[in-house]
């Protein structure tokens, strides 16, 4: 069934959110994500669900507006437990400038929770994960590795307060890095989530388009490599691995659990941009001066996958 003309992103092309037209200078743009927790604090799990939420609408060059709780807890789950996860959505939807206007909730044996969130973006300036041109320079805004440490906390083999930093990075919207993007000409942006930063970026490529990574440049939260030596990573990262990894040809010097953590699960993270090479140095400097992190990582190419080295 055709999508009516007013869909400018719809079910193909996998992009981070749908959004409609309603005038020729304005869209909306919607999008749904909720997790069982990764950390213990019911707070951070509020603040860290609903920054991943948000996201979306970030990668796609958006403005959040308005969002439902999506909310599932045990029958007895305390109340005050509940209350801190709804707490800590509402603190980052606030941030975000977004109002929570309600939500829907159910029983389930574990807990759950994010937003369907809404926001506007104008028809000519969206952010789509396709348009990079080969020699357009690759930028990621978060350091990498949140489902390695949160696994490793999972099995107690750190604790909540080992991960301060980590938790702070998933906490912070992608808001500045959106209008970085934006201000800049970025030709393609995705947010780096669930398929882990090589299956993020898979999707940012086509069959006359590659991308050349520099391993050595990957910003990895401190421990992150340690524990992927170990062989400490969450299930999602095999199952990426097995989904992508045809399109990726990482060659030495990568030995195979440091490429496994290339396409290990990222919770909230950071904005994957494609930058055309005359903008990249006043992009960097922009980033320095408004305190955003910023990593160059590598180029898109003329060809076809990814290549590691």
């Amino acid at each position: 069934m055709a999508m009516p003309p007013e869909v400018i992103c719809g079910l193909e092309g996998n992009e981070d959110a749908g959004i409609y037209r309603l005038t020729d200078e304005l869209a909306l743009v919607f999008t749904a994500d909720f997790f069982p927790p990764i950390v213990d604090s019911p707070l951070h799990f509020g603040r860290i669900a609903a920054a991943n939420s948000l996201s979306d609408i970030y990668a796609m060059g958006g403005k959040p507006l308005m969002a439902l709780n999506l909310l599932a807890t045990p029958a007895d789950l305390p109340k005050e437990v509940t209350a801190a996860i709804l707490k800590g959505g509402l603190e980052k939807a606030r941030e975000a400038g977004a109002v929570i206007i309600g939500g829907h909730s159910v029983n389930d044996k574990e807990p759950k929770y994010g937003l369907a969130a809404v926001g506007t973006v104008h028809p000519k300036r969206i952010l789509r994960n396709r348009g990079a041109h080969p020699g357009d320079q690759l930028f990621l805004t978060k350091p990498l590795g949140i489902g390695i440490l949160t696994t490793a906390l999972k099995r107690q083999l750190v604790k909540e307060s080992d991960l301060d930093l980590p938790i702070r990075a998933m906490e912070t919207l992608n808001d500045q890095a959106c209008a970085l993007a934006l201000k800049h000409g970025a030709r393609a942006a995705t947010d780096v989530t669930g398929f882990g930063l090589l299956g993020h970026l898979s999707e940012m490529l086509s069959d006359q388009l590659g991308a050349a990574l520099d391993f050595a440049s990957l910003p990895f939260h401190e421990n992150a490599l340690a524990w992927a030596s170990d062989s400490v990573f969450p299930g999602g990262a095999f199952a990426n691995r097995e989904f992508y990894a045809a399109g990726a040809r990482i060659r030495i010097p990568l030995d195979d659990l440091h490429a496994l953590a290339l396409f290990s699960p990222e919770t909230s993270g950071g904005l994957l941009m494609a930058v055309a090479p005359e903008q990249a140095t006043a992009l960097a400097a922009d980033a320095r001066a408004s305190g955003l992190a910023l990593w160059p990582i590598g180029e898109f190419i003329e060809g076809r996958g990814i290549t590691v080295g």
